[in-house]
C-alpha cells in the first residue's frame, strides 16, 4: 500500500508541473501552429524571477509567484515579436519557427549565462519558495506540503484558463482563431493580439511550472531543457493541439515516470516515458487523445 500511495503522490507531482508546461504549448499549437522552442528558458526564467523578487528585492514571498506569471507572460509576448510576427505569413511557417525559438531560446540562455557570470554566480541557488521537509503522513508514507502547494497551484491556474477560454470573449476569439484565423480575422477578432496573448498565457504557466520545478531542485540556468523535452513528449501523446488531452497525457506521464523511479531506480524514468509515447504513437500516431484528419482531393 505504501508503495501505491507514493507512486501516486509523486505521479501527481510530476504531472502536475508538466501539465502546467504542457497545457501552454498545446494552447501555441492550437491556436496558431507553432511551436515554441525558446519554452524551457522561459521555465528557467521563472524560477530566476522569483529569485529576483524574494532574495534580490527582499519582498513578500507570496506574491513571487505572480510576479514570475507575470514576467513570464511579458517574455513570452517578446519571442512573439522578435520571431512570430515576422514569419507567421510564411511559407513552412511550423517548421521555420522552431529553428527560429531554438535559436532565441539559446541565446537568452547564453545571455542568462554571461549576466549570471559578470553580475552574481552561476552556480545553483535555492529556491526561497520552497517550504522545505514540512510533511504530513498518507498512510505511512510522508508527503510534503511542498507537493500540496503544487497540486493546487496547478489546479487553479489550469481551471482559470479553462473558465477563460469557454466563459469569456477573449477566450471565444482565442477558440476561433484556432479553428479557423481567416474566418475569425473576417468576423473582426484581432488575429495578431490573440496571437501574443496565447503566447504570453502559455509563457506565464511555463514560468510558474519553472518556480515548481526550482522547488525540488536547485534553480540554474540549464534547469528548463529536460522538463521542456518532456512537456513536448506530453503534447505529441495527447495530440497537437488538444488542452484536455495535454493535462491527461502530463498525468498519464507522471504516473509512468513515478512508478519506475519507485519501484526498478530513477535512471529508468525518462527511459520509460519514450517507450510509453512510441508505443502510443505507433497505436495512434495523432495521439491518444487526438483526432486523425483526411485531406480533400
Amino acid at each position: 500500500m505504501d508503495f501505491f500511495v507514493q507512486i501516486i503522490v509523486s505521479g501527481l507531482t510530476f504531472g502536475s508541473m508538466y501539465a502546467l508546461a504542457a497545457v501552454g504549448l498545446a494552447l501555441v499549437w492550437g491556436a496558431f501552429n507553432m511551436l515554441n522552442m525558446s519554452h524551457g528558458i522561459i521555465m528557467t526564467l521563472g524560477a530566476y524571477f522569483a529569485l529576483l523578487w524574494a532574495e534580490l528585492l527582499g519582498w513578500p514571498l507570496i506574491l513571487a509567484a505572480p510576479f514570475s506569471l507575470v514576467c513570464g507572460g511579458l517574455v513570452g509576448a517578446i519571442v512573439y515579436f522578435l520571431s512570430a510576427h515576422w514569419m507567421i505569413k510564411q511559407k513552412n511557417f511550423e517548421v521555420t519557427i522552431i529553428i527560429a525559438t531554438f535559436g532565441l531560446g539559446m541565446a537568452i540562455e547564453s545571455g542568462l549565462l554571461k549576466f549570471l557570470r559578470e553580475m552574481f554566480r552561476t552556480a545553483p541557488y535555492s529556491q526561497p519558495l520552497s517550504l522545505g521537509a514540512k510533511s504530513f503522513l498518507i498512510f505511512d508514507v510522508p508527503v510534503s506540503y511542498q507537493r500540496l502547494v503544487i497540486w493546487t497551484a496547478a489546479f487553479v491556474l489550469i481551471t482559470i484558463v479553462g473558465i477563460f477560454l469557454r466563459r469569456t470573449s477573449v477566450g471565444r476569439a482565442i477558440r476561433a482563431t484556432a479553428q479557423d484565423r481567416n474566418a475569425a480575422r473576417l468576423m473582426g477578432v484581432p488575429v495578431r493580439r490573440v496571437y501574443v496573448l496565447v503566447l504570453a498565457i502559455a509563457s506565464g504557466l511555463a514560468a510558474v511550472s519553472g518556480i515548481m520545478l526550482s522547488s525540488f531542485k536547485d534553480v540554474h540556468p540549464l534547469m528548463g531543457g529536460d522538463p521542456m523535452l518532456k512537456a513536448f513528449i506530453v503534447i505529441v501523446l495527447a495530440g497537437l493541439g488538444n488542452i484536455t488531452g495535454a493535462l491527461y497525457a502530463a498525468l498519464l506521464v507522471g504516473l509512468v515516470e513515478a512508478s519506475v523511479k519507485v519501484l526498478l531506480a530513477d535512471k529508468y524514468g525518462f527511459t520509460a516515458i519514450l517507450i510509453l509515447v512510441i508505443l502510443a504513437l505507433i497505436w495512434k500516431p495523432s495521439g491518444i487523445f487526438g483526432r486523425a484528419t483526411v485531406a480533400r482531393q
